[in-house]
């Protein structure tokens, strides 16, 4: 696998390109046509970041748990105390 950016999570999407240039994969290292269908992965969001990568690679990094979306990666996040934890809880009155 060729190297990616490190990022937190992906914004993914389908690629639109009528520009004919020819983009490297992040994920697989080979040549991309833009006028091929692809897409567009995006770390954490900075759309300066953006990369073109093949929807096959793509798709297979997505199903080894790679390329986490947004909602994935705040889910795997730890969770704060809840409001009600928060609000009842007086620092060390117990």
């Amino acid at each position: 696998m060729a190297s990616r950016e490190p990022a937190h999570w992906w914004d993914v999407r389908r690629a639109q390109n009528l520009k004919p240039a020819t983009y490297r994969c992040p994920l697989c290292g080979r040549r991309l046509p833009a006028l091929s269908e692809h897409m567009l992965i995006v770390p954490d969001g900075d759309s300066s970041r953006r990369r073109h990568a093949h929807t096959a690679c793509v798709m297979e990094a997505r199903r080894n748990g790679g390329l986490p979306t947004r909602g994935e990666w705040a889910r795997s996040q730890p969770r704060g105390p809840s409001l009600w934890r928060r609000l009842t809880h007086r620092g060390g009155d117990h």
